[in-house]
């Protein structure tokens, strides 16, 4: 059976369910980064706003531009008082509403595998950066497990269930990364694999996260007690609490920067590519 793809509308939920852990990872990846102070951001699935916040926060941008293609989760983003600056768009990343050189760093968090044809993508965000600049993402490691769901999905599919899934899971690989950021024309690349860990105050707080998700939540809803007690016995054993009931686990991303080619170097590509 074909699994169903992951769709994101609700703000709210999405923040406790992946909002928090987008936050531990973005941290870590602007402290990697450490971009200038300055720069006109893109956000390319800004979704909740987790990250375009820490943009604002973290970078003095001169400008932080958004897009996603969920209304509902730019409603939720366009609440956080740190936005209210910001301008937040629905669209396609493989298409975006933007002119060639119209910002100096785009940023695509922890989406690359939904973006149905990645290189599109990256090949969008590299048209619309100026020469010099930074075209960057993170995403999780889904073809290493570095998902921080990855549990739960492995023991609702062991227990026959059909679970939403990225629709390009392999993209967020390093070497598949690599390769579209090469493929892009983009130069001076730079590598990370990041590992965040998250503490949940209980397993009872871990499973009502799990449940405000909208990824998860309505196949736990459609479920009887019998058949949802063995999925929660199971997630008990793999995430054993601490002595005060705290259960703490890590996820992994893969993060990538590269430069737009100058014009300079932009003519000699093109040269090189040219049929003789």
């Amino acid at each position: 059976m074909t699994e169903e793809q992951i769709r994101f509308t609700d703000g709210a939920a999405y923040e406790r369910y992946m909002g928090v852990w987008s936050r531990f990872v973005g941290e870590a990846f602007l402290e990697w980064l450490a971009p200038e102070h300055g720069l006109r951001w893109l956000d390319v699935g800004c979704g909740s706003g987790a990250f375009t916040e820490m943009l604002v926060h973290r970078c003095a941008p001169a400008s932080v531009d958004g897009i996603d293609p969920s209304e509902e989760q730019l409603a939720f983003a366009r609440t956080r008082p740190a936005l209210r600056l910001a301008r937040l768009h629905r669209g396609d990343a493989m298409a975006l509403p933007f002119p060639i050189h119209n910002f100096d760093a785009a940023i695509m968090p922890l989406v690359i595998f939904f973006v149905p044809d990645p290189a599109k993508g990256i090949s969008e965000m590299a048209r619309v950066v100026a020469p010099g600049g930074l075209v960057t993402a993170y995403a999780w490691d889904m073809p290493g497990g570095g998902f921080p769901y990855r549990a739960l999905f492995e023991v609702l599919r062991n227990q026959g269930v059909v679970v939403p899934s990225a629709p390009g899971p392999d993209a967020s690989s390093m070497d598949a990364m690599r390769a579209l950021w090469t493929g892009a024309g983009l130069e001076a690349l730079e590598t990370r694999v990041i590992t965040v860990q998250r503490t949940f105050a209980s397993f009872d707080d871990y499973w009502t996260t799990i449940l405000g998700s909208a990824s998860v939540a309505r196949i736990l809803a459609a479920m009887t007690p019998e058949q949802m007690a063995p999925i929660r016995a199971r997630m008990k054993e793999i995430l054993p609490a601490a002595a005060d009931g705290r259960i703490t686990y890590s996820a992994t991303a893969n993060a990538i920067a590269g430069r737009v080619l100058g014009a300079q170097g932009r003519r000699k590509r093109t040269a090189l590519l040219s049929p003789s």
